[in-house]
């Protein structure tokens, strides 16, 4: 995948979503969780329209976001983001991204293989909006579930 290695330029830089949104698949690959985490605005809100039972639907606040993303390395080694398409749209602040991440389960040795459609906006050169339209049934799979969910 090619994606910036050093933080994006400052907001007011068109593309600045855009930019941003890939540095934070580059953190993602990197295992950097605190560095991903960052990002966000202290109020931030990250959605799962489509999550499964037993699975958080809306994270409220960087903390939030934080706990949650905590253990995500230990469950799923991702490898690459090997299609990203990133739209822009009529809001500069906003991008629609269509992308698939691979790579495998840590505790099966399985592939991972997921599919998702993200809309994600900016403020204040923070992320303060992800709405995560992902594949509920890749996180069925023994070993993908890194939320410590009661499913």
């Amino acid at each position: 995948m090619s994606v910036p290695t050093s933080p994006p330029t400052p907001p007011s830089v068109p593309g600045f979503a855009e930019d941003l949104f890939r540095h934070s698949l580059r953190l993602l690959l990197d295992k950097d969780i605190s560095g991903w985490v960052e990002l966000w605005a202290e109020d931030g809100v990250l959605e799962f329209p489509f999550a499964p039972p037993g699975w958080p639907r809306r994270l409220d606040g960087k903390a939030a976001v934080a706990d949650y993303m905590r253990r995500y390395p230990d469950h799923i080694d991702l490898h690459d983001f090997p299609d990203v398409r990133i739209h822009r749209t009529a809001e500069p602040a906003t991008v629609v991204v269509e992308m698939r991440g691979v790579g495998r389960l840590v505790e099966t040795g399985a592939p991972f293989d997921m599919t998702y459609v993200a809309v994600v906006t900016v403020q204040d050169g923070l992320i303060n909006s992800y709405r995560d339209y992902w594949n509920p049934l890749a996180v069925l799979e023994p070993g993908a579930d890194f939320t410590g969910s009661a499913r």
